[in-house]
């Protein structure tokens, strides 16, 4: 895994200024991150190589159109492992899952394909380390998030998930000496500070993680977000109700005290919440895909948008490697 983020700041005109137009200004990074496009190629790639149907556990991201777009093409999407026939192709989704979903994969003799964003697996080793040195571990983040209930799996007994500082506040553990942290990987930087903070407070010889589990996209479309709140009076944010780092985004923006709304599509868009704006901004969640950015952009020029520009903020070259079992399997039927 290679990665880096260079942060410049430029400001460049699409569009020449028209009388009267209104300015969209669309930020960067936004949309698809590396672990995203990953787990979309791979199930695309699993349909080429294995053919129709291919079975995936939950969602393989949090977006509407990404999974439409891939059933049509023949994936077929589940929540228990019972649902897929013995044998069949089956695909984890990016957001990970507990131990006990591995197990069942194996009893049903399915061929599984990994589709666990790297930066969650990163979180599991890091939970199976800390449990393994007999420490509970306390576990931020949202409690019904598919990326939660696959990194608890790791160590049921042990693990403690909280939300909030208020949690903590009431918090009891067995051992204060024995205590670890983790994060969930698209949580606000501002609230995990804070929980992280309390938690120091209360138990000083806690211990986290090496660096931090945040991952890079989430910070750095958090980060865009917060420079874009300097140039509008109101963000709108394309992605799922389900995408966590989607509303974190919005959250970004309303922290800085400017107005923002998550939308799933062009269809979404509120024409009464753009009266009297002037700027607008414009943004998307780790699972959303540019398409429909691009076709949101299209719909506010009917509202008198027509003055665009690209904050471009911090410039991410991350790619992620596909998983050993697709590769050989690809590779197997290459040589037939």
């Amino acid at each position: 895994m290679e990665w880096f983020a260079e942060k410049t700041l430029t400001l460049t005109n699409i569009q020449e200024t028209n009388n009267g137009a209104k300015t969209l200004v669309r930020v960067r990074p936004r949309g698809f991150c590396a672990g995203v496009v990953r787990a979309v190629d791979i199930v695309e790639l699993a349909l080429e190589t294995f053919g129709r149907p291919v079975y995936v556990h939950h969602e393989i991201v949090h977006n509407r159109y990404v999974v439409d777009q891939l059933r049509r093409r023949g994936a077929i999407f589940v929540e228990t492992i019972s649902e897929v026939p013995v044998g069949a192709v089956l695909v984890f989704s990016a957001h990970g899952v507990p131990p006990r979903v591995r197990a069942e994969a194996k009893e049903r003799n399915l061929k599984v394909i990994d589709a666990t964003c790297p930066l969650v697996t990163k979180v599991h080793l890091e939970a199976l380390k800390f449990a393994r040195e007999g420490r509970t571990l306390i576990l931020i983040g949202h409690r019904d998030h598919q990326e939660i209930v696959g990194t608890s799996g790791e160590a049921p007994a042990q693990t403690v998930v909280v939300g909030s500082v208020e949690e903590v506040d009431r918090l009891q553990v067995p051992d204060p000496k024995r205590l670890a942290f983790l994060t969930q990987t698209t949580l606000s930087l501002y609230d995990t500070q804070e929980i992280v903070a309390r938690l120091r407070q209360r138990f000083p010889e806690i211990i986290g993680p090496a660096s931090d589990d945040i991952c890079y996209a989430t910070q750095n479309r958090q980060e865009a977000v917060e420079a874009l709140t300097r140039e509008v009076e109101l963000i709108l944010v394309v992605g799922s109700a389900n995408s966590s780092n989607s509303n974190r985004l919005v959250e970004v923006a309303q922290r800085a005290g400017v107005a923002a709304r998550l939308i799933e599509d062009a269809n979404d868009i509120d024409a009464a919440l753009l009266d009297n704006v002037k700027t607008l901004g414009l943004t998307a969640g780790a699972s959303a895909p540019e398409i429909l950015v691009e076709q949101v952009s299209q719909r506010l020029s009917n509202f008198g948008f027509t003055n665009h520009r690209d904050l471009d903020l911090i410039r991410e070259d991350v790619r992620f490697t596909l998983p050993p079992e697709l590769a050989a399997a690809r590779q197997g039927r290459a040589a037939n």
